[in-house]
């Protein structure tokens, strides 16, 4: 059985989705209880946690063969980023309470910085408490979300180009300018 939070939303919906195709038994954590139906119709295992409740959150983790940890974002946090280190906090108590064989962090390239992340701190947070022992953990990464994609569709139809929030070339910015050798 494996422990999905943000069930709900685009990642931790496609990893429940991709485990359940495997065929592996997944328990769909979700705050709001009236968005089990679906999960449930689908064979999954239904537990009611708010990020925050580490108590709510241990008994979701429990038994459980792996976790896959994500928090919500928060686009308008409050100075010090004090919603992500109490559900950093709730998550890391109730990890260590139960202590699963595997843990999956969902993460954002930038997050291994320790400043000059914006909201990405909140992801930072979560590294440094992923990496603290007894947990065997992985951090997943990611470059890009695609549903970030989204915001640039309508600009995209008026302008017929797409923005994107990183260098069209990333390596370009690490590399000394080298002329060709043959």
């Amino acid at each position: 059985m494996y422990a999905i939070t943000g069930i709900t939303g685009q990642v931790g919906g496609a990893a429940a989705q991709a485990l359940l195709a495997a065929g592996h038994p997944i328990r769909a954590i979700l705050r709001d209880a009236g968005k089990a139906a679906s999960w449930a119709a689908q064979g999954a295992e239904i537990a009611i946690a708010e990020f925050e409740d580490e108590a709510a959150l241990a008994r979701a983790f429990t038994g459980v063969t792996g976790v896959f940890a994500m928090i919500p974002p928060y686009f308008a946090p409050a100075e010090d980023f004090p919603e992500a280190r109490a559900i950093v906090a709730a998550l890391r108590q109730a990890l260590a309470a139960t202590t699963p064989p595997k843990i999956v962090a969902l993460s954002s390239i930038g997050a291994q910085h320790a400043d000059g992340l914006g909201l990405i701190t909140q992801l930072h947070i979560l590294e440094e408490h992923a990496r603290q022992p007894p947990h065997p953990h992985r951090v997943l990464r990611a470059g890009w979300f695609m549903e970030n994609a989204a915001w640039g569709i309508e600009p995209a139809h008026q302008t017929g180009k797409m923005a994107t929030a990183g260098p069209a070339r990333p390596h370009d910015r690490h590399r000394r300018h080298r002329p060709h050798r043959r």
